[in-house]
């Protein structure tokens, strides 16, 4: 009964605004907005303005009734839109966190040596002439010194046998003077790197990936030596920038060995309540849009769109694409897993790509060989 009167009532008034005030209403727009200048509100009666108001009301009624009926994507993006007109995404700035994190082990490196007159040790092992992984280890060895750690390095061919590298390892493994072994990957076809990296000292697996180490990483109670720095370094990002883990939902994208799956544990290590996405999860949209923190380790250039964000959460991306651009002098620029810009104006944190998370895996790189050398020495009250 209410929809029939309403009905009516809506009906009398656009016959009576039409005849009386020679306005056209529309349900979007109040009636005094849509009069010409002819037509003064003076000529307007009252009944045309109780009319007009009634219909701007009802519409409103029903606009609300509509959105509560629409499916979840459509009220996400109405909050969304309400996101980006009122803010942005704060930007965790991972080189500066990292630049805190190098500063902090170059002081306790020196701490040490005054302590004990040793230094932390890493070695790194590199098979082949890959340019982007000869990069990268010179980049490890540069922030070796700058911190004070002694670096080691041995460089194989491309045609070494599994067996040169087991005895690099073994070698590695028996001196004292280093801390931390890490094997650069990949690493040549014909070599296997399950192999290699289990062959490397747990109490040196720096880079974390030991099943001795993992396997305790998974087990409550337990401690591992070295946690991996990738995954690691995304949790600092969130405790560091003060945003609270413990009782927050979580979602992890992607699985693999080296981030997703030690990132979903140390989240959970953490008490936050974890979900994973993979290749195999049939509504990845609903599960991320129910996360205070996303952290984006797919491989999947952007993605994690804006419109599968809850607003306000945090988004860790650790995705690292080249995607063409002709506008930039190398015709590509880098991205994320996540579609940076939509997902900026819906998060309230987000990581830049590059700037991110890359600069802090070598800030960890280094934090876990001090951990290892303090281990060694007796000193992991510096």
């Amino acid at each position: 009964h209410t929809t029939t009167a309403l009905d009516d009532a809506r009906a009398n008034a656009r016959r009576r605004i039409r005849t009386r005030a020679h306005l056209h209403v529309t349900p979007h727009v109040h009636a005094p907005s849509m009069m010409s200048s002819h037509a003064t509100a003076s000529h307007v009666s009252s009944a045309a303005r109780t009319a007009a108001r009634l219909l701007t009301r009802q519409h409103h009624r029903a606009s609300g009734a509509a959105a509560l009926r629409a499916p979840l994507s459509t009220t996400t993006t109405t909050r969304q839109r309400a996101v980006m007109t009122s803010a942005s995404a704060k930007v965790i700035d991972g080189k500066s966190i990292a630049a805190t994190v190098r500063e902090e082990v170059r002081d306790k490196v020196a701490a040490m040596k005054a302590k004990t007159g040793k230094t932390p040790g890493l070695a790194v092992v590199l098979v082949g002439e890959r340019k982007d992984s000869q990069t990268y280890v010179r980049s490890k060895k540069k922030a070796c010194e700058e911190a004070g750690i002694t670096s080691f390095g041995t460089d194989l061919p491309e045609d070494a046998t599994e067996e040169e590298v087991l005895a690099v390892v073994a070698a590695y493994n028996a001196d004292p003077n280093v801390h931390g072994i890490l094997v650069q990957l990949p690493m040549p076809k014909h070599i296997n790197e399950e192999r290699v990296l289990g062959a490397i000292d747990y109490e040196k697996d720096v880079d974390g990936f030991h099943p001795l180490n993992i396997g305790r990483l998974s087990q409550r109670g337990r401690e591992p030596l070295f946690v991996p720095c990738t995954p690691r370094g995304c949790i600092e990002l969130l405790e560091r920038t003060g945003i609270p883990i413990s009782g927050k939902e979580a979602v992890v994208v992607g699985r693999s060995n080296v981030v997703g799956t030690p990132a979903a544990l140390l989240l959970q290590r953490r008490d936050a309540t974890v979900t994973i996405v993979h290749s195999r999860t049939p509504n990845p949209e609903e599960i991320c849009r129910r996360a205070d923190i996303v952290i984006a380790a797919c491989g999947q250039m952007e993605m994690v769109k804006g419109s599968w964000l809850k607003p306000g959460c945090a988004v860790i991306d650790v995705g690292i694409n080249a995607k063409d651009d002709p506008s930039k002098k190398l015709g590509y620029r880098l991205v994320g897993d996540v579609e940076y810009e939509s997902a900026a104006e819906v998060a309230g944190y987000i990581t830049p790509v590059p700037g991110g998370v890359g600069p802090m895996t070598i800030a960890i790189l280094l934090q876990n060989c001090l951990e290892g050398a303090q281990r060694a020495y007796g000193c992991e009250d510096l």
